[in-house]
């Protein structure tokens, strides 16, 4: 089994629900995120988010993959300061809604002085809702965006085991870790972070408070980053167990401290395509199918 800690996919196929459900992926978290040019107003990211818990988790669950969601102003968006301010004002009306399981991503991307604003407005909610934080460090300049993040984070008063930092590769992992923080890694096709250099850092770090994600969306990405990267894990002679916990476990444990996700909830993942979510469903015409034929 694996869970996808970190994937957009509102932006994704129903074939790439189907692919994932087949090589085992019974979970997947998908944090707030942009939408690839600017909004325009707060509806447009009311609605958004209003699909994320809804919607898209009736669409995974179509497929029998458990859907949760993390909340919250991404880092690109927080430079527009009337949008963001618009959009800090609706967040709260989600943060407690089922299946929601961290306020994220959040963070820096040119690390402005708006992104530090917004950041440590949603660390205190992130405390308020008693949610895990997921935090997208940033691109460029990551190794002095991710120690100014979990600088500020212990500075709001955190526990690092209340953060989840992602996006490492292997300028930071050491520090990540070594401050007790989780410390997730997004998977690319090709660049910023792939499977083979993965392999090489569990190989030197091991598996505790390491997880990784494909964090697929809209561009070029891969949704079915997580089981690939396992079996390359496995074939380079990394233990099962270790795999397990870089795979699946230790996203599990990361999560569950919001009350919104455990395992029992994939223990009976049927579905009946024939359900429909406020009038609709997933299929064009097809038969619809159930989990005891798929």
């Amino acid at each position: 089994m694996f869970i996808d800690p970190h994937i957009h996919m509102s932006a994704r196929t129903t074939d790439d629900y189907q692919a994932m459900a087949e090589a085992g992926v019974v979970a997947v978290i998908e944090p707030a995120f942009w939408l690839g040019q600017p909004r325009t107003s707060v509806d447009s990211y009311r609605d958004y988010l209003a699909s994320l818990v809804g919607w898209e988790r009736f669409r995974a669950s179509q497929f029998g993959i458990k859907h949760y969601c993390a909340i919250g102003l991404n880092s690109k968006e927080a430079n527009n300061e009337a949008l963001a301010e618009a959009v800090m004002a609706v967040l709260p009306l989600f943060l407690a809604k089922e299946g929601v399981v961290a306020v994220g991503e959040i963070g820096f991307d040119e690390q402005t002085a708006l992104e530090e604003k917004y950041l440590r407005l949603q660390l205190e909610l992130a405390k308020q809702f008693e949610l895990p934080v997921m935090v997208h460090t940033p691109h460029r300049d990551k190794i002095k965006g991710t120690l100014l993040t979990m600088d500020i984070c212990e500075e709001h008063g955190l526990d690092p085991s209340q953060v989840i930092i992602d996006h490492n590769n292997e300028t930071t992992v050491k520090q990540v870790l070594e401050r007790g923080y989780w410390t997730a890694f997004t998977l690319y096709p090709q660049t910023k972070m792939g499977s083979e250099r993965m392999v090489n850092i569990a190989k030197e770090y091991g598996a505790e408070r390491i997880f990784i994600d494909s964090s697929a969306d809209w561009g070029v990405s891969d949704p079915m980053s997580v089981p690939k990267t396992a079996n390359l894990m496995l074939n380079s002679g990394i233990s099962k167990e270790e795999v397990h916990k870089i795979c699946y476990q230790n996203a599990l444990e990361a999560y569950c401290q919001s009350g919104q996700i455990e395992e029992s909830d994939w223990q009976d993942a049927s579905f009946d395509q024939a359900e429909l979510f406020e009038g609709n469903s997933v299929l064009r015409g097809q038969k619809p199918l159930k989990s005891s034929e798929a």
